[in-house]
């Protein structure tokens, strides 16, 4: 993108990152919610923008609390996550030992029919068995992707390159896939137990009415979700808008501003962002991130063959090597503009011409595919243009 036109993803990686930081606070919010109504029994009345007291009280608290947590720094952060990571794989591994012994055999023939239709399937009906695994693929990889295009924001942390190897095999890969599996199953005991599929695992322990396993499970998501939400959505848009202006924006500035914009997103996330759904929301923030992992991919390994200079990535000057036109590569910047209308598309049809809009409605799957369109037309495209 250039010495200057990299501000440019890294500042959508900001934007992405601070919805994402809203909506998880407000995820937060709901296991303290859940706490106060399981130990009072009252769980308020409607006040403002379709949230209850009891969840205002209990947003304003997660968000505080999360405001405390940067403000001291990234040592507190890394002690916290590594308390919060085994405290809710436990309660969660607890949670699907009992929903398997209460659902019996009727787990798992729920578990085979997860993708039938409706609510349960994330609008993936009509689609083949293969056809919704990709498209279900292709909304967990633009959910987790994005920290892809800050990784340099954690990377700079580890003591030695097999540590990072280390670290991404089991913390992403080996976590993903046994995490996945532990979801699906309490889904599909959900939907076997109370004939209904419950998304939130706060609805879920709500349903169980057990006081003891209501405190343990609250403690447990409010700190998984914090803790997932400054790593994955606080750090990088506070190191990104310390980029854009280190001269008047520090690390504690960037992070007071990308928590005030993600409380205001969180406070609107009922009464707005939910009723344009779930789906379609993560899929457009994927979308945009998409072909911005493609080109930077394509342009590594194909275009540089892997190999940078380093020192020049830091240099401005206007006879730098990657000042290009004015410290922007317009070719980049371009082939993400194209492909990410074309990914965004995918997920809105009624914006794109040229016939694009009936082949993507025609398609199916409510924009899943978005991720894997975005990130290869961003590669091609880019490929396409760079060479000329």
């Amino acid at each position: 993108m250039g010495v200057f036109g990299a501000n440019f993803p890294a500042m959508a990686r900001g934007l992405v990152a601070m919805f994402w930081y809203g909506a998880q606070t407000y995820a937060a919010s709901t296991a303290v919610a859940l706490l106060i109504t399981g130990i009072t029994g009252n769980s308020g009345e409607v006040m403002l923008l379709g949230m209850t007291g009891v969840m205002w009280v209990s947003f304003i608290f997660v968000s505080a609390f999360q405001i405390y947590l940067f403000w001291h720094g990234v040592d507190l952060i890394k002690r916290f996550l590594n308390f919060a990571g085994p405290a809710v794989y436990l309660v969660m591994i607890v949670l699907m030992i009992a929903i398997w012994a209460k659902a019996g055999g009727g787990l798992l023939s729920e578990v085979g029919t997860v993708f039938s239709g409706g609510n349960r399937s994330g609008e993936f009906e009509g689609l083949s068995a293969v056809g919704a695994f990709v498209a279900v693929f292709s909304i967990m990889v633009g959910y987790f992707a994005a920290v892809v295009i800050n990784f340099g924001d954690f990377a700079r942390f580890v003591s030695s390159e097999a540590e990072m190897r280390k670290g991404n095999l089991w913390g992403l890969v080996g976590n993903v896939v046994f995490f996945s599996f532990i979801t699906l199953m309490i889904t599909g005991g959900t939907i076997a137990i109370f004939g209904e599929y419950i998304a939130e695992p706060t609805a879920m322990v709500a349903k169980v009415d057990n006081m003891l396993l209501t405190i343990i499970a609250a403690f447990a998501f409010f700190a998984a979700t914090v803790g997932i939400n400054m790593v994955a959505n606080f750090i990088p848009p506070a190191y990104d808008l310390a980029n854009l202006l280190p001269s008047r924006i520090d690390f504690r500035m960037g992070g007071l501003i990308t928590a005030i914009c993600g409380f205001v997103i969180g406070g609107l996330w009922v009464s707005v962002i939910t009723q344009m759904g779930l789906f379609p929301f993560v899929n457009t923030l994927g979308a945009i991130l998409a072909p911005v992992f493609g080109i930077m991919i394509a342009d590594y390994y194909v275009i540089k063959k892997q190999q940078l200079n380093v020192k020049a990535l830091f240099d401005d000057s206007p006879k730098a090597e990657y000042h290009y036109d004015g410290g922007f590569n317009r070719k980049a910047i371009l082939a993400w503009v194209i492909s990410g209308y074309v990914a965004v598309g995918s997920v809105w049809p009624n914006i794109l011409i040229l016939g694009l809009g009936d082949f993507f409605a025609n398609l199916g799957g409510g924009g899943g595919y978005a991720w894997i369109i975005g990130a290869s037309l961003g590669a091609l495209v880019h490929l396409g243009i760079s060479r000329k």
